[in-house]
């Protein structure tokens, strides 16, 4: 589904070259469902940028889906965007004036479909989420957890085989953030890919794998042990190995 090898990206000014990846390398599989975890500063956000192709790399491989991305133009990327991927952002990114049903249909409009098509890929995504029975409500009447739910809705109605998720709970309590992790899984559990950026170890703990970046590069590559039990009502503290 992913494939980077030996990837750079350098910033540049006038005065100093920033190196945020270096030798990066990572594949991600058909089905999988990966974290992303490293300190601040590690260059998580730009490795999720350009899995996401918002932002360019300077050197090395990335394919997508079977598709090699190097060299595209600004409208080949947006095209392959729209057809390839969903977005998950911590901030929920939910427009206030608008109701869940029109907040879900955003990007819909943009890609051109009909609104017949639209309507049923709306309804069955808010359906995934469970709040099919409010659609007419806007965010502000919602929690933070039905918000980011909203969120995933959006992001699931362009049928994306890969889901990308930034902080999905970062803005969440501890139980809406274990709410939102078991819809994550089950939409996994569907079929659709996902790669999630958290600084929460239990959550990372949840996923098939987990890919840790330090200082630009994959530090490790922590597989689950079949023998590792999570209490998800414990701290993560408490988890251990049976």
């Amino acid at each position: 589904m992913l494939h980077m090898k030996n990837l750079s990206k350098v910033y540049r000014t006038h005065m100093i070259e920033t190196h945020a990846l270096r030798g990066f390398e990572i594949h991600v599989k058909q089905g999988e469902f990966v974290t992303v975890t490293g300190p601040s500063g590690s260059g998580k956000t730009t490795f999720l940028n350009i899995a996401g192709l918002l932002e360019d790399y300077t050197g090395g491989e990335y394919i997508l889906d079977g598709v090699d991305v190097t060299g595209m133009d600004d409208n080949a990327r947006t095209r392959l965007r729209n057809e390839k991927l969903g977005f998950i952002f911590q901030g929920f990114n939910l427009i206030p004036d608008l109701n869940l049903f029109d907040n879900v249909d955003v990007p819909l409009r943009y890609r051109g479909l009909a609104s017949k098509e639209r309507k049923e890929r709306i309804e069955d995504a808010l359906a995934q989420v469970g709040l099919s029975s409010r659609m007419k409500h806007y965010p502000a009447e919602l929690s933070g957890g039905q918000q980011q739910r909203v969120a995933i809705a959006r992001a699931l109605a362009g049928s994306p085989r890969l889901l990308l998720a930034d902080e999905p709970t970062g803005n969440l309590d501890t139980q809406m953030a274990r709410s939102v992790m078991e819809l994550l899984e089950e939409i996994n559990a569907r079929g659709t890919t996902i790669l999630m950026v958290t600084h929460d170890p239990e959550l990372a703990l949840r996923s098939q794998r987990n890919v840790h970046i330090i200082d630009g590069q994959v530090s490790d590559l922590v597989r689950k042990s079949p023998s590792l039990v999570v209490d998800h009502n414990a701290s993560p503290s408490n988890l251990h190995i049976a």
